[in-house]
């Protein structure tokens, strides 16, 4: 599946365009390498999305359509850069 479609599917992004614009940016990195929109994903392949002030690694689990938008990844790291709320 072409990762612009994935990301879309996969519910990481709202927008198909906008997971094009963060390929072509280099913001998405697949396996540690630049991906482009084209790029082929295929479940255990590692992907990297930079959204500016946060990072999110994530691992591919399926790349059916059909699946549950939830299930078609794994978060492998925290998002980072991220301001979390500390209980107090």
């Amino acid at each position: 599946m072409r990762l612009d479609k994935f990301l879309k599917l996969s519910r990481l992004v709202r927008r198909r365009t906008v997971a094009r614009d963060l390929a072509d940016q280099g913001r998405v990195l697949v396996n540690g390498r630049p991906g482009k929109p084209a790029t082929g994903v295929r479940p255990g392949d590692a992907i990297r999305l930079d959204f500016g002030s946060r990072t999110l690694h994530v691992e591919v689990r399926s790349t059916h359509s059909a699946a549950d938008p939830d299930s078609m990844y794994l978060i492998t790291q925290p998002e980072s850069g991220s301001v979390q709320s500390v209980p107090r």
